[in-house]
C-alpha cells in the first residue's frame, strides 16, 4: 500500500459535500459492526477497549449504530466520518431476571448463540397480548419526557469536526420494532388487514419516536447533519408490502420524518434491508436524502444500475457485501469489490463506502481491513 494521502477537509465537510452532489477529497467512510468483529478490530489495532458499557435504550444499543457510538480510537483508525449523538434515557425499565433482559417497550431478550456470534432475541413479546383499543391505551407506553435531551450540546461540542447522526435504524422501524414486542406475522397481519389494534401500537412507536427526534434535533441547535431512520421495505427478493400497503401504511408514517430532518437542516437517511430498487423513486418523492445501507446482493440491486437510477437523486451509504465477498471471498475479492465502488461508484458524490450491513462474526479479519484500506488509500 503507497504511503498514506493527506487530506484537506475535516469529516463534516466530506460528508456534506458528498451529500450535496459534489466530489470530496476522499470518499466518506462508515463502519457497520457485530460486537465480535469489533473486539477483532480493537485487538488487532491494540486499542483500549472504551465501548460504553450495555444499556437499555430504546431498541436496545443496535449493533447497526453501535459503531458510532463506541471506541474512539478504532473509528480513527478506519477513518470514519460519523459519529452519533443522543439523549440519555433515564426511565423505567423492567429489572432482568432468568438471563433475560428488557428494553423501554417492556419486550424482553435472551442472548441466543447462532453458531459464530450472539444475538439477542424477543423471547417476552407483550404487544401480542394486546386485543382491544383499550388495552392499548392502557398499555404503559414510553414516554419521550423520560430521555435527558441536555447532553446533546456537550455530545455536539465533543464531535464538532464530524458529521454528527441523531437516531438509528431502529427508529420507527415499524416492521422489525413493533414485531420484538408482537411477533413478526402478527404485525404482517395487522398491517394487510389493517388491524386497528396493530395500527394504534404502530402509531404509538412512531408518535413516540418522532417526538424523540424532534426534541434532539431542538436541542443539538441545528448541529446534526443527519436524521438516521430505518424500515425494512425489502427482501432478498423485492418489496416487503405491496406498494398499496406502503402507500396506506408505511409512507404516511415515515415521511413526517424525512419532512422534521428538513425542518432542522439535517439530510434523511433510512436504513432498509433487502431489494429496495422498485421502491426507490417514491423514496425519492417523500424526500429522503440517503438509502442505508445498501445490499448489493439481491437480483436487483446492481450497484451500476440503481446508482444511474437515482444519481443527483438518491445517496447511498454501503454496497460492500457482508453475505459473500466480506465473509467469504478472499484478500484479492474485497479489494475489487471495493475498488469498483469507489471508482464507479463514488465518482461525483452521493455515496457513503460502508458494509451493507453489520460485519458478521467468523470475516477474515484480513478482509476487512483490505476494503477499508482501499477506501483510505493506506495500510492497516
Amino acid at each position: 500500500m503507497k504511503k498514506a494521502p493527506t487530506y484537506a477537509l475535516s469529516p463534516r465537510e466530506r460528508v456534506l459535500t458528498s451529500l450535496g452532489w459534489k466530489e470530496p477529497d476522499r470518499v466518506p467512510i462508515q463502519v457497520y459492526l457485530t460486537p465480535e468483529v469489533e473486539s477483532m478490530l480493537r485487538e488487532h489495532f491494540d486499542a483500549q477497549e472504551t465501548a460504553p458499557a450495555s444499556r437499555p435504550d430504546a431498541t436496545r444499543v443496535s449493533t447497526a449504530t453501535r459503531s458510532t457510538h463506541g471506541d474512539d480510537a478504532l473509528l480513527l483508525h478506519l477513518g470514519v466520518d460519523f459519529r452519533t449523538v443522543e439523549p440519555e434515557w433515564l426511565g423505567p425499565v423492567k429489572e432482568p431476571h432468568d438471563g433475560i433482559t428488557y428494553d423501554i417497550w417492556g419486550a424482553g431478550y435472551r442472548r441466543v448463540f447462532h453458531g459464530a456470534g450472539y444475538y439477542d432475541e424477543a423471547v417476552e413479546l407483550p404487544l401480542a397480548g394486546l386485543r382491544t383499543l383499550s388495552d392499548v391505551e392502557n398499555y404503559p407506553w414510553p414516554d419521550p419526557d423520560d430521555y435527558d435531551y441536555s447532553v446533546l450540546a456537550e455530545q455536539c461540542r465533543r464531535y464538532d469536526d464530524y458529521a454528527l447522526m441523531l437516531g438509528g435504524a431502529g427508529m420507527p422501524d415499524i416492521l422489525n420494532g413493533v414485531s420484538r414486542g408482537r411477533g413478526m406475522q402478527q404485525v404482517m397481519m395487522d398491517i394487510g388487514l389493517r388491524d386497528e389494534v396493530g395500527l394504534a401500537i404502530i402509531d404509538h412507536r412512531c408518535d413516540f419516536y418522532y417526538q424523540v427526534l424532534k426534541r434532539g434535533l431542538e436541542a443539538a441547535g441545528g448541529r446534526v447533519d443527519i436524521l438516521q431512520l430505518g424500515e425494512d421495505t425489502g427482501n432478498q427478493n423485492g418489496r416487503m408490502f405491496s406498494p398499496r400497503d406502503f402507500a396506506e401504511v408505511f409512507r404516511p408514517r415515515l415521511e413526517p420524518f424525512y419532512r422534521l430532518a428538513h425542518e432542522f437542516g439535517a439530510n434523511a437517511m433510512m436504513h432498509s434491508c433487502g431489494d429496495s430498487h422498485d421502491i426507490m423513486p417514491t423514496f425519492i418523492d417523500m424526500g429522503l436524502d440517503v438509502l442505508d445501507a445498501m445490499q448489493p446482493e439481491p437480483r436487483g440491486m446492481d450497484p451500476e444500475t440503481i446508482r444511474a437510477a437515482c444519481r443527483g437523486k438518491l445517496a447511498f451509504c454501503g454496497l460492500i457485501s457482508t453475505q459473500k465477498t466480506l465473509p467469504f471471498g478472499t484478500v484479492a475479492d474485497c479489494r475489487a469489490e471495493a475498488r469498483h465502488r469507489l471508482d464507479a461508484i463514488a465518482p461525483g458524490g452521493g455515496y457513503i463506502f460502508a458494509p451493507a450491513h453489520c460485519i458478521q462474526p467468523g470475516t477474515p479479519l484480513e478482509n476487512v481491513l483490505a476494503v477499508y484500506e482501499e477506501a483510505l488509500g493506506r495500510s492497516l
